[in-house]
Order: structure tokens, then C-alpha cells, then sequence
């Protein structure tokens, strides 16, 4: 132990009001030779203006594809420390609550076999364990499971699933992300341990449309809680709001629908117009409450800027109850993973698919009926195409 480097450049990112990662680092380097030899290559590779990892091929646990995500430094003889600075990736609880016992454990087990440092969470939704050697992944996996922990997803494989606290904490859920999050990590354990996809597929589950999971922007399917029927409305407390604020610039204006107004006293909404955006509710939470009737709206499509561009995820059903034992939910996923099995390119996301095949395309095959909460976007051209059977004779 005991390590030092001169490191200038990594110095100025600890400059500024927000923390810095460089600082976290220097607190591990402080206990590991690991952290230490990654400040020197981090700090080489700002010199010389290029990376310094490699792909030195697959590495993991016996009986999993996934749940490792191989690195190697290409100049190991100048930091050693990191000649293998593998990543392992721990599957999250749903809604990421944790204990203070089990982080403890977590911390003393990567402490005893890693670098120390840890990314808590990576947009994979995982616990990210970073820096290992070899050697040490069964040791670290063995050590962990005994626990009752498990490795997460990485490659061509479903993707740890994640979600908000949904129910647990927030009382505008209209689903139980939690549990639903839970089934779908044992029901598809297969899917995630063992890749066999074109690429990688994620689900993300959100209570409400707010989507504090940001689904919609980073899931290949995207679950979304939402209701049927009216918004429920306490009349009283609307008056309350209004002296406490400015109902129409703050809440009707923002209507995306234009489906809210003011008669008197009393806010009226128009709720076959309603988009059930939750912009309104979470504006006068104590005077508006989702209607009763409640299930999730199911997304598809969503990801980062990688193979393509980004892609925002847009609506396959409008409406699907989500309750144990989730047959439909999962009849839907089983159809969606065959069809995208069959004509799908190497590394082709499920939305990049869609997109090179079309939409409608992806509705025929799958025999789903289009409905108006599909359309994405606008028609862009003034033409209108159709198939023989689409004209009713």
C-alpha cells in the first residue's frame, strides 16, 4: 500500500461545488494498490488524450455468461495494479432499500477481493462492484451468494430489471413496482444469467407517468402505472389550493391536453382527453387522486445513443392490469423476445428493430391491434399507405 501519483489533470476535477469521483478514488487508493494504479492510468490517459483498457476477452463464473464485464489495462507493467480490473455487477433489490448491515457487507466482502470502489447504481440498475482480478471472481461470487446475493446481467442478456419505490414510500403508485420488479427477476433468471439475445433488454417499472426511473427514456420495455376512468377530485381542497397558488398559470395551463378548467370554485376535467400525464396530481396532490381502476401502460423501444441514435420508448398497450401472477404481461414479453429472436441483427436493440422493420410491421406479426395511443409522432408526408386486407370490402 501506499502508492502516490503526481496527478494534475485529475486534480481539476475536484475543483467546483459538486463532488468529484477523483476524490472518492483517493480515499480507496488510500487502502489499495488497485485504486492507486488507477489514478496513474486515469491520470496517462487525460495526458496522452487516450484509453488505456483493453478487451483481453470473456471472463466470469462458472455456470453464468453474465454478470462480469471483463477489463484489462494494455500497459500492465507500468500499472500493475490494474493489469485485470474486472467489473462485477450485483443484482439490486427492488427499489434499491437496502440496510446499513447490507451495505456493510457488501463494502467488506469488494474490500477483501476488489478495488474498493463501487457505483451505486449504474444505469443498468445493478450494484456495480468496480476492479478485480481473475482470480478473485469465484472467491467474490462464492462469498456473495452464500449471502443470499446475486451476479446481475450484462452482454446479450435481459438486463437487471429495476424500478422506483413505487408503493413502499410513494401513494401515487397504481402499481406494486416492487413485487412486479421481484417476479420478473426470478421468472426470467435464465434470460439474465445466460445470454442469448441479439443484445441486451431492459425493464424498468414506474408507478406513475412521472417515472422517477426515467423507464421511458432507458428501458427497452417500459412499465408505467396508470389508471381507467375519471381523476378523483376533492372539491374542497381545490379551494385551498387557491390561495396557495396560481391554478391556471401552474396546473390547467400545463395541461398538455388542454382538458382542465376553472367553473367558479370548482376544477372540471375532461377526462376522455386526459393523457394521465400526472402533472396535475403531483401540482395539488391532497385535491386530485388517480381513478380507481388502475393497471400500467406498456412501452417499448427505449435506449441510449449507441449502435443508432437515442430512442424514446412509445406505447404497445395503453392499458394491461398488473397483477400476480402477471400471465398476460409475461404471454406479451415471450411474444415480443420470438419475434425479435427471429429478425433481429447481431447487437440490434428491440427498438432499432422496430425501427428498420416499421411499426406496423411489428404489430402485424405480433397480431396486436393498433389503437390511437400508438402513434408516435405525427405523419411527416401528406400520403396515406395501406395493405389489400386493411380495405374493408
Amino acid at each position: 500500500m501506499g502508492k502516490k501519483y503526481e496527478t494534475p489533470l485529475l486534480d481539476e476535477l475536484k475543483k467546483g461545488a459538486f463532488p468529484s469521483f477523483v476524490t472518492e478514488m483517493e480515499k480507496a487508493a488510500g487502502h489499495s494498490d488497485m485504486a492507486a494504479d488507477l489514478l496513474g492510468l486515469v491520470e496517462l490517459s487525460f495526458k496522452e488524450k487516450q484509453t488505456h483498457w483493453k478487451h483481453g476477452g470473456i471472463v466470469g463464473v462458472r455456470g453464468y455468461g453474465g454478470g462480469v464485464i471483463g477489463r484489462y489495462s494494455d500497459i500492465p507493467e507500468k500499472f500493475p495494479g490494474v493489469a485485470h480490473f474486472h467489473t462485477v455487477r450485483i443484482n439490486s433489490p427492488s427499489g434499491f432499500f437496502y440496510t446499513s448491515a447490507a451495505i456493510r457487507q457488501v463494502c467488506d466482502i469488494w474490500d477483501k477481493y476488489g478495488s474498493g470502489l463501487t457505483n451505486m447504481h449504474g444505469s443498468t440498475g445493478d450494484l456495480v462492484l468496480l476492479g478485480t482480478k481473475t482470480e478473485s471472481l469465484e472467491p467474490i461470487f462464492a462469498e456473495f451468494s452464500s449471502r443470499g446475493w446475486d451476479l446481475g446481467g450484462s452482454g446479450s442478456a435481459m438486463r437487471t430489471p429495476s424500478c422506483c419505490v413505487g408503493k413502499a414510500r410513494c401513494e401515487w403508485a397504481n402499481i406494486d413496482t416492487m413485487h412486479l420488479t421481484n417476479d420478473i427477476t426470478h421468472h426470467f433468471q435464465d434470460e439474465m444469467h445466460r445470454p442469448a439475445f441479439p443484445y441486451k433488454f431492459k425493464f424498468k417499472v414506474a408507478g406513475c407517468a412521472v417515472d422517477c426511473i426515467a423507464s421511458i427514456a432507458r428501458a427497452d420495455m417500459s412499465i408505467i402505472g396508470t389508471w381507467k376512468g375519471d381523476i378523483q377530485i376533492d372539491q374542497a381542497e381545490v379551494k385551498n389550493y387557491k390561495g396557495k397558488m396560481d391554478i391556471q398559470a401552474e396546473v390547467i395551463g400545463m395541461c398538455p391536453t388542454g382538458c382542465m378548467q376553472m367553473a367558479g370554485d370548482e376544477l372540471k376535467i375532461d377526462n376522455s382527453n386526459c393523457s394521465r400525464c400526472m402533472h396535475c396530481l403531483a401540482r395539488m396532490p391532497k385535491a386530485l387522486r388517480p381513478g380507481k381502476e388502475q393497471g400500467a401502460t406498456i412501452l417499448l423501444g427505449s435506449k441510449a445513443p449507441i449502435v443508432t441514435g437515442a430512442l424514446m420508448s412509445w406505447v404497445i398497450v395503453p392499458f394491461m392490469k398488473m397483477e400476480p401472477p402477471y400471465e398476460e404481461f409475461y404471454e406479451l414479453v415471450g411474444k415480443i423476445w420470438e419475434w425479435w429472436d427471429e429478425n433481429g441483427k447481431n447487437r440490434e436493440r428491440i427498438g432499432e428493430l422496430i425501427e428498420r422493420v416499421s411499426f406496423p410491421r411489428f404489430l402485424k406479426d405480433l397480431n396486436i391491434t393498433p389503437v390511437a395511443a400508438m402513434v408516435k409522432e405525427p405523419r411527416r408526408d401528406p400520403f396515406f399507405f395501406w395493405s389489400e386486407e386493411d380495405i374493408k370490402r
